[in-house]
């Protein structure tokens, strides 16, 4: 089959086009057709090695996946070759205490598809059945790929973690990127008043379509003074953050009292610093939050089906041009995701 591989770390020049072997399964697997799997930043991470130990070389990266069944394990009994799927990307044990109330992700042996295991930047990808999701009947697979890392993110975040409701406001950071754009939809499915941030002012025009109650450019304004001027100095109850150090200084700024920060994220660097003080006196919280559990994608499904939440697809290129394709990544030169399309039929 055809896949894009990496056999180094390094920069978009180390990925490769090539012939390898089809994937085997075993009895509680299914062998997924993939026709589309959508870029995320963990891709490049695996890519430049930034924890090379936890990356499988030569390695295919891909963890957003729709496709068809193409073959199923002996002991897979509820899906058949033919089912149009997506992939929840995340795989845990199924039996520890974590996996058992819902916090999937915090299991020991919690693995992201397509960063330690292989992905789908390939024509045929194998996966546990119990990551397998029916596509909602009004979206095609290249929406469908779109959907499952950032929305789960976007919702464990939001909801699980720092308890969104509504009526609150939420300073949404960088609502150009995929977990961005998906932030400011389930804020407002969830009722919240919503700030969001991009770059320029075609992704704010975008921002505000995409449900945006008011919008900031990060790069020419001064983002935690915006913030203030919109809520009548109140300010934001919650910050959605992904991009670290970059942004930490102006979020506690732009955080009313006992408002909380959620972080899933630091594209732009792991280390800042913290004034303690700030934190106990205006009784902040600070919540880290790493994916999610397969409950919590299940629920973000329901809103898909009944159009409430949408898929955003940036643009589209064929698999073999997936250096090209991370390259508009790197420069931040999308809205939403970026997908591959890996097959027509």
């Amino acid at each position: 089959m055809k896949a894009v591989t990496f056999h180094e770390f390094g920069g978009p020049d180390k990925l490769r086009y090539e012939d390898v072997p089809e994937p085997r399964t075993s009895e509680s697997e299914a062998l997924i057709k993939v026709r589309a799997v959508a870029l995320n930043h963990l891709d490049i991470w695996a890519r430049e090695g930034t924890r090379r130990e936890r990356v499988p070389i030569p390695h295919i990266s891909g963890s957003d996946i729709s496709g068809e069944v193409a073959r199923v394990g002996a002991l897979v009994k509820d899906h058949k070759p033919g089912d149009k799927v997506l992939i929840a990307p995340g795989i845990s044990d199924g039996t520890c205490e974590y996996c058992a109330s819902g916090w999937d992700s915090l299991c020991e042996n919690y693995k992201i598809i397509g960063y330690e295991t292989q992905g789908g930047y390939a024509e045929y990808v194998s996966v546990p059945v119990n990551n397998i999701l029916p596509i909602p009947n009004n979206l095609s697979f290249v929406e469908a790929a779109s959907v499952p890392l950032v929305f789960l993110t976007a919702w464990h975040m939001l909801t699980t973690r720092a308890h969104l409701t509504a009526g609150e406001t939420i300073l949404v950071w960088g609502a150009g990127s995929g977990v961005g754009s998906a932030a400011v939809q389930v804020a407002k499915v969830l009722g919240a008043k919503v700030i969001a941030t991009a770059g320029n002012d075609e992704k704010l025009e975008k921002a505000r379509r995409l449900g945006a109650d008011y919008v900031v450019n990060h790069r020419s304004q001064d983002v935690p003074d915006e913030v203030k001027r919109f809520t009548n100095g109140k300010k934001a109850n919650v910050v959605f953050d992904h991009v670290g150090q970059a942004t930490w200084e102006k979020s506690m700024r732009s955080m009313a009292p006992a408002g909380r920060l959620v972080n899933c994220g630091v594209t732009s660097g792991g280390k800042t610093e913290i004034d303690i003080r700030f934190i106990f006196v205006r009784q902040f919280s600070l919540m880290g939050s790493f994916m999610g559990g397969r409950g919590e994608l299940l629920k973000v499904m329901t809103f898909f089906e009944d159009g409430r939440l949408k898929p955003v697809v940036d643009s589209v290129f064929p698999l073999k041009e997936a250096a090209a394709a991370q390259t508009k990544m790197e420069k931040s030169e999308h809205f939403g995701k970026i997908v591959l399309k890996v097959s027509e039929s």
